[in-house]
């Protein structure tokens, strides 16, 4: 692994050759291999091939692996600014090479909150001096997060903010909301919501159901969460905005999005990895690293989380990437920070709902290149011609036991510890340049 923040731009002409082509967006499906040239993407197919002394481009052999567009995260939490103990700019970064993720896309959640063009500006350039991935923003849609009072949202988007969101706070005031969704349809934006009614979810720690009351924790109903879903499909019906529900956890509300995609609507959803590949039962005896917002629902919603993705009805797939110390986590759980580590970890849990036989690879690295990249109006995401050439190289079969304390991020409140996967990204490329490269000492 590179250990050093930042990686010099190498704008070298190479090629990687020895290769399974894939591309999620094309169909694109066959051995190959692929030239760069000035960190973009020159020329793909199964005409190139290795060829020692016969040219001057660096060749770098897959070894017979999946070449994929880089994934782009769309929920990535950090410290910075404000606390950077947590996480970084630079170490979020690390993490995200690490797991193929070659784009992310920051929060406002921070410290203070990114709801000024001054921070989405502080952003960037911090990013440009210690990320090792591309970074972007989605900036607040409220000040300080607090839903009372709508951000400048021209001047944000002006400012490079590529969608808005109030992070894992939710506008409960519906005027507001209709507000929002009307002033980003202007800027052609994205509105990204949390959806959870405060009042019905306040006293919940976890999923309501058989499990919370065997455990004696307060449970959050899904209706806390489908309600705000309809309502502010209603609201997006009324305003021709953009809607995309973020980290929807619950068959309720993706019937709902169903059906307003049926009604032709501007709406969209997304779901974490870990309401994907996890549920309720995971969280044991008390548990904390498995707190988290929306909480850990009921098997029977995972599933249904699953087979909205196999029929394309769930858009996204995120880390919902939440780093916690270790002193917010070792706490009685109802008393624990919500959040789990996700980035490093995103494509290697993602593929084991591949390798259990639920669904094939292209809908669910779809998911995690090329649907996010149209959605964020983003380069990248495809193997196109002409593309950056953001890549990572992947080994389907790698069997690897998760090590929390080896995570490139500083917290290191991983769900997936101590678990074995099968999968991981052996190397990274953003621009062409090689940001990651699995060592000898972690396999």
């Amino acid at each position: 692994m590179i250990a050093s923040s930042t990686v010099k731009r190498d704008n070298r002409p190479k090629k990687l050759v020895n290769a399974r082509l894939f591309c999620p967006k094309s169909g694109l499906d066959e051995p190959g291999g692929l030239r760069v040239e000035e960190g973009r993407i020159a020329d793909a197919g199964p005409h190139i091939r290795p060829s020692p002394g016969a040219d001057e481009l660096e060749m770098i052999d897959c070894g017979g692996h999946l070449l994929i567009p880089g994934l782009i995260d769309m929920q990535v939490s950090t410290g910075e600014p404000g606390e950077e103990h947590r996480e970084t700019l630079a170490t979020a970064s690390r993490a995200a090479a690490a797991g193929g993720v070659t784009t992310i896309i920051c929060m406002p959640n921070t410290k203070p909150a990114i709801d000024d063009v001054s921070l989405v500006d502080f952003i960037e350039r911090r990013a440009r001096d210690t990320a090792i991935v591309n970074v972007h923003t989605m900036a607040a849609m409220t000040k300080g997060l607090a839903g009372k009072e709508m951000t400048e949202i021209g001047l944000l988007r002006e400012a490079g903010a590529l969608a808005f969101t109030d992070a894992t706070h939710t506008v409960g005031n519906a005027q507001l909301m209709r507000n929002i969704l009307s002033y980003t349809k202007d800027f052609d934006a994205l509105v990204v919501h949390f959806a959870e009614d405060r009042d019905l979810a306040a006293s919940g720690v976890m999923n309501e159901g058989e499990v919370s009351t065997g455990l004696g924790l307060h449970g959050t109903c899904t209706e806390a969460e489908t309600i705000i879903v309809e309502r502010d499909i209603r609201l997006t019906e009324l305003t021709g905005g953009h809607y995309h529900a973020a980290n929807i956890s619950c068959a309720q509300s993706l019937h709902a999005i169903e059906a307003a995609r049926a009604r032709k609507l501007h709406v969209t959803c997304g779901v974490t990895i870990n309401h994907l590949t996890l549920n309720e039962n995971d969280i044991g005896s008390y548990r904390t690293y498995y707190k988290m917002r929306p909480p850990l629902r009921a098997e029977s919603d995972r599933q249904a989380m699953v087979e909205g993705l196999r029929q394309g009805n769930v858009d996204v797939i995120v880390s919902a990437h939440d780093p916690q110390d270790v002193d917010d986590k070792r706490r009685p759980f109802a008393e624990a920070a919500d959040g789990a580590l996700g980035v490093e970890t995103l494509l290697p849990a993602a593929l084991q709902l591949y390798h259990n036989g639920n669904i094939e690879l292209r809908p669910l690295l779809r998911a995690m290149t090329c649907r996010p990249a149209e959605l964020l109006g983003l380069p990248g995401g495809s193997l196109e011609i002409g593309g950056p050439a953001d890549l990572a190289v992947v080994d389907l079969d790698k069997p690897w036991r998760v090590d929390a304390p080896m995570l490139a991020s500083k917290s290191k409140n991983s769900p997936f510890d101590e678990r074995v996967l099968q999968g991981r990204a052996i190397k990274s490329f953003v621009g062409g340049t090689c940001v990651y490269t699995l060592s000898q000492s972690r396999h």
